[in-house]
């Protein structure tokens, strides 16, 4: 996915003269031929988010469409009162783009983990939330958004996922149905689709129809959707690598909240820290994130009704 973010600021730097990159330390030498193509608009600011962030909001003042970028905890929580007082007060457009989302650093810690990156940009006015996990899905949301007087929250996991999505049908502030179903209702985001999809596929066998709601664009949500087939199946599951408190599962919940009868569940990062270490995979599993757990939990639900 950086590879991808790197490709389109060159395309882009190319097409549109107001565009510049803020870089907090990070892929400087992946956006070299940016830096040597555009230097009048490549600022590498090192670690100083919190000053990168009013950096941003005053070149967007000055017309300008800052692209600011750094690893996710760190533009995101670090720096939240300049994104705050600097850009959604202010009615500021612009765009963050983070990578190593969730535990994607995952033998890092805590201080490279970030669980509630899209709870607190929900939160405040003037934003909107992408989670794109394929470099065409980026692509696509970032060149349909990027200047559209909105702070644009770009989350890019480290990895992708491997479903068939047609060009045509990735549109900013709609979700996209994988697969439909009867039974259960599956909303999903980033890189967890792909898990969704082979529980779903199990479950299959054991005679439960899920249908599949992969969604890429968090805020705005697209509402209709998540009622319409709400409606149809009775029962939501939400799965992200995210917080449970806040995030994906927190905004289908408000869309569901005025329906009645329908019911709500949630996987995600719970109320804690994550403090065991390993790969990636070893805390998707600690964190009951797999093909396992979500066939388990749907299974359960099917069986309480």
């Amino acid at each position: 996915m950086r590879k991808e973010f790197v490709r389109l600021m060159l395309e882009m730097g190319g097409k549109e003269e107001r565009l510049v990159i803020l870089a907090g330390d990070i892929s400087v030498f992946g956006l070299r031929e940016f830096r040597k193509n555009y230097p009048e608009r490549f600022y590498n600011i090192g670690i100083c988010e919190q000053s990168m962030m009013s950096m941003a909001s005053g070149m967007a003042l000055a017309g300008l469409i800052p692209v600011v970028h750094s690893i996710a905890p760190f533009v995101t929580e670090r720096c939240f009162e300049q994104i705050k007082d600097d850009f959604c007060y202010q009615g500021v457009g612009g765009n963050i783009v983070s990578v190593g989302s969730a535990f994607d650093y995952s033998g890092l810690g805590c201080t490279h983990h970030t669980y509630s990156d899209i709870a607190i940009l929900r939160s405040l006015p003037n934003t909107e939330v992408v989670y794109p996990s394929s470099p065409k899905e980026l692509e696509v949301l970032f060149k349909q958004s990027f200047d559209n007087g909105k702070l644009t929250y770009f989350r890019l996991p480290e990895r992708k996922h491997t479903q068939q999505i047609d060009e045509s049908i990735i549109k900013f502030g709609r979700g996209v149905v994988i697969k439909d179903g009867i039974d259960i209702t599956i909303v999903v985001s980033g890189p967890q689709v792909d898990n969704a999809a082979k529980a779903s596929a199990t479950l299959k066998k054991d005679g439960i129809d899920a249908e599949i709601i992969y969604i890429h664009t968090i805020k705005p949500m697209d509402k209709e959707l998540i009622i319409e087939s709400a409606r149809k199946t009775g029962k939501v599951l939400t799965v992200e690598e995210a917080s449970i408190r806040g995030g994906l599962g927190d905004e289908v919940s408000m869309v569901l909240g005025e329906l009645g009868n329908i019911e709500m569940y949630r996987m995600g990062v719970g109320d804690k820290f994550i403090t065991d270490y390993g790969k990636y995979d070893d805390l998707c599993r600690s964190s009951g994130l797999n093909e396992e757990e979500i066939a388990n939990k749907i299974r359960s639900i099917v069986a309480n009704e």
